[in-house]
């Protein structure tokens, strides 16, 4: 099987990777087995943090790489958090003392009094591969996830902003969905399922 690493240490993402990535013969190591720390994203898009993160991964462990760099975007507050999705609440000191609970509440405080039919959003995912650190031709897959802001929280499911992202196909938030119809429908694996077959067709 080829190797490659993720530049990731999250489990879900391992586990949503490796299965996804097994039918290509592919064995998708985290960035933690080579003792590689996360990469300072310093870019000011998602592909351009996805690039960095790859490219530092495959640096160091030598081997193909592959990274993924999501967030949410609310079309209300111009595209924000976007990018900054994960250090929402404490953007002072680069998401130190941020948590999911606080990047949600300060999102709900941004959005109290705007109306329903305003409060449209989306999920948004950018995965990239490279084949080696100096790759200049990556592939890279997007994946959008359209939906709503709710005012208040529902579900127990997910992480993040799941439970205030309103799912209108479901009548219901990501965190209300089982994880069997999130992973159908999520940023994230539509952008890897873009990525499968581009590789497949290499």
């Amino acid at each position: 099987m080829q190797k490659i690493v993720l530049a990731s240490n999250n489990k879900g993402k391992l586990c949503e990777f490796s299965e996804m990535l097994a039918t290509l013969n592919m064995d998708v190591i985290p960035q933690a087995n080579f003792d590689i720390e996360d990469a300072e994203e310093t870019g000011l898009s998602f592909v351009e943090n996805a690039i960095i993160k790859a490219r530092h991964a495959s640096k160091i462990a030598g081997l193909p790489a592959i990274a993924d760099d999501s967030g949410l975007e609310v079309d209300f507050l111009n595209g924000a958090p976007g990018i900054y999705s994960a250090r929402y609440a404490d953007m002072e000191n680069a998401g130190k003392d941020a948590s999911d609970e606080k990047n949600l509440l300060k999102l709900l405080d941004a959005l109290k009094d705007v109306p329903e039919e305003k409060r449209s959003a989306r999920f948004q995912c950018v995965l990239v591969y490279m084949r080696h650190a100096e790759d200049p031709t990556p592939i890279i897959c997007q994946g959008s996830w359209e939906g709503f802001i709710t005012t208040e929280k529902h579900g127990e499911h997910g992480f993040g902003y799941d439970p205030i992202f309103y799912v209108p196909e479901y009548n219901c938030t990501s965190a209300q969905l089982k994880s069997e119809h999130k992973n159908k429908l999520s940023h994230r694996s539509i952008a890897l399922a873009a990525l499968v077959k581009k590789l497949t067709t290499k």
